[in-house]
């Protein structure tokens, strides 16, 4: 099979049964693709391209590793970044003057481990009607965006290449709700756990998240509930309460325990109600 930096890691998987732990032994990183969630998830959009940016490691290693397994490389093929097409941004945002766009650049605090949910809910609380809040990241923030929908923001993403997306927030009318935040998140640490825990005994399904990036926890706590027989627990070991993954649970109506082991240790059992 010929291949070329566009190639999608999913390609690759389905034509070799060997392809898998070659690519894992590119790069420490890639271990996370034996997990059959996140590779379903990972698999299919990243490229050896995109692939090689995560890992640390060049294309061309990708192409020597996989040689063996009968893969050709087609080194003629330009390398070249796909961003997606943004959408045109509201007249609303367009008359906004710069002092009305609240910048927040997060980059740094999430490469730090760290989440940023707390300052970007203080910049919310204090965000006027003719204001905008502009989240900086390498991604795009889904799970905010949600969370921030509850609130009575509308959103609008604009992708500038791979590694910048801004996310804007802003609100058109005076309508607002509730701030969602950790304190509502504690309550769910019930003196029920031992209890779920021996209700779900040998009955349910575990996962460990917390060497993922974000998005990537939530993501996979849902591709994981998405498959989850009803009669069975989803059992969660996590780094922290996850704030944006609760509001979803409870809009796709499932119950969830929390408890807090330590500092970046928090189990969760989630199940249907």
């Amino acid at each position: 099979m010929i291949i070329n930096a566009q190639t999608k890691i999913a390609t690759l998987l389905q034509q070799h049964p060997d392809a898998l732990e070659t690519i894992v032994k590119i790069s420490p990183d890639f271990k996370k693709l034996r997990n059959p969630i996140i590779r379903k998830l990972m698999a299919g959009r990243a490229t050896i391209a995109m692939a090689s940016k995560i890992g640390g490691c060049k294309p061309e290693d990708f192409f020597k590793a996989l040689a063996p397994l009968g893969f050709v490389a087609d080194t003629t093929t330009e390398i070249t970044e796909i961003i997606p097409e943004n959408k045109p941004m509201p007249s609303y945002l367009q008359s906004l003057k710069s002092e009305q766009i609240i910048s927040f650049d997060v980059r740094s605090i999430l490469a730090e481990g760290n989440d940023p949910l707390k300052q970007i809910q203080a910049k919310i609380k204090t965000l006027q009607i003719n204001e905008a809040l502009l989240i900086i990241n390498s991604f795009e923030p889904v799970p905010l965006i949600k969370l921030l929908e509850k609130q009575g923001f509308d959103a609008y993403v604009k992708y500038i290449d791979n590694d910048t997306v801004e996310t804007y927030f802003y609100k058109t009318t005076s309508t607002t709700n509730s701030p969602i935040d950790e304190s509502e998140a504690t309550i769910q640490d019930s003196g029920d756990w031992e209890q779920l825990l021996q209700q779900y005994k040998n009955n349910w399904v575990e996962i460990d998240v917390r060497h993922l990036e974000m998005p990537m926890p939530m993501m996979t706590i849902l591709e994981a509930l998405d498959a989850l027989p009803k009669e069975k627990a989803l059992f969660v070991h996590h780094k922290r309460i996850p704030v944006f993954l609760l509001t979803e649970l409870k809009d796709r109506q499932f119950d969830f325990r929390i408890k807090e082991i330590q500092e970046g240790e928090v189990k969760l059992l989630i199940f249907k109600n």
